[in-house]
């Protein structure tokens, strides 16, 4: 099958939908398909207002549209809902072919946080964008339910994976980090207003507070609270030594669909501490974490967790299966 993938993140975003893309994309490639990936650095872009690591296309529709031509899908999957989504998006509506979006995130909380308009407003376009989907791909049940509520009933469900050969709890903590005062509560993620850190960063509990990832927050964060350890961004093997030299794994997103770095902590051994919303409500049970109001509680709890459990929750989750869905999705749509 020829599938045609539309999505405004892609490299060199570092974020959930990127790495969730490239790593489907890699497996459906294993099973025989033709994947094309249609993405910002194919086009003219200008940075995202606010998040300049973003970029958005700035291309006419009719070059866009080209792309699509020239993949001649047999599958089209609109990622995002972005510029080169609503291009994608307004190519099949004229030409009568049927396509798959997906809801990565809580964009309408998303833009709330970001301008402070109520997210109401935004769930307009959500509605407007997604309405014509065969099929609009989720990653939890809980999100199936809230998209049903605002009248989008075409959902699919397509989970996660975790690389268990890079993240599990027998790698080597990470040396510079382990050495410092106990206990370590870790945070691995973009440093932007939406993901909340400052609920991470101005929590009560003792120990060391260590921030690994970049962004446009990032110089701010470091300034407020100079207690805190800000390594920058690390990929592969010190990633994986940072999770594990970790006590516990912090999650202050309220807006996020999922939580990929859930379950590499988990996969890791370490405990999670989050809010009780969609994401981390769909992943972590009683004997894998806490979750509370106030997140300062939570960490304390999941530091009281056993860590054995953690791994072999994790397990459950891998990128093949996360294909078959997505796959599947596809065939369902196209009858």
């Amino acid at each position: 099958m020829r599938i045609a993938i539309v999505t405004d993140a892609w490299h060199p975003q570092v974020n959930g939908v990127v790495r969730t893309l490239e790593a489907v994309r890699d497996q459906l490639l294993l099973n025989g398909h033709d994947v094309s990936i249609i993405s910002p650095d194919r086009f003219r872009s200008l940075p995202c207002p606010t998040y300049p690591d973003i970029r958005l296309s700035c291309s006419p529709h009719r070059v866009i549209w080209q792309h699509l031509e020239a993949a001649d899908p047999d599958a089209v999957h609109i990622s995002t809902e972005g510029p080169l989504g609503v291009a994608a998006r307004r190519w099949c509506l004229r030409n009568g072919f049927p396509f798959t979006t997906a809801y990565h995130t809580q964009f309408p909380e998303y833009l709330s946080r970001r301008t402070g308009f109520p997210a109401k407003l935004f769930w307009r376009y959500i509605q407007w964008f997604h309405r014509p989907a065969r099929r609009i791909l989720v990653a939890t049940e809980t999100l199936s339910r809230q998209l049903c509520a605002q009248g989008l009933a075409q959902t699919s469900l397509w989970t996660r994976g975790v690389d268990l050969a890079s993240f599990h709890p027998n790698v080597p903590p990470h040396p510079t980090l382990a050495a410092l005062p106990r206990p370590i509560q870790l945070y691995v993620g973009r440093v932007a207003v939406e993901k909340n850190l400052e609920a991470f960063l101005s929590s009560e509990v003792a120990g060391s507070k260590v921030v690994i990832g970049d962004g446009p927050e990032l110089e701010r964060l470091k300034k407020l609270y100079p207690q805190a350890r800000f390594p920058g961004a690390l990929t592969g093997s010190e990633l994986a030594s940072a999770y594990t030299a970790a006590d516990v794994f912090v999650f202050p997103s309220r807006t996020d669909t999922f939580g990929l770095v859930i379950i590499e902590a988990l996969a890791s051994g370490v405990p999670v501490a989050a809010f009780p919303v969609p994401g981390p409500a769909d992943i972590l049970t009683d004997d894998l974490g806490a979750m509370d109001e106030c997140l300062s509680n939570a960490i304390e709890r999941a530091l009281a967790k056993d860590k054995s459990p953690c791994a072999a929750h994790a397990a459950g989750y891998n990128w093949s299966a996360s294909a078959r869905q997505f796959e599947g999705a596809l065939v369902s749509m196209m009858g």
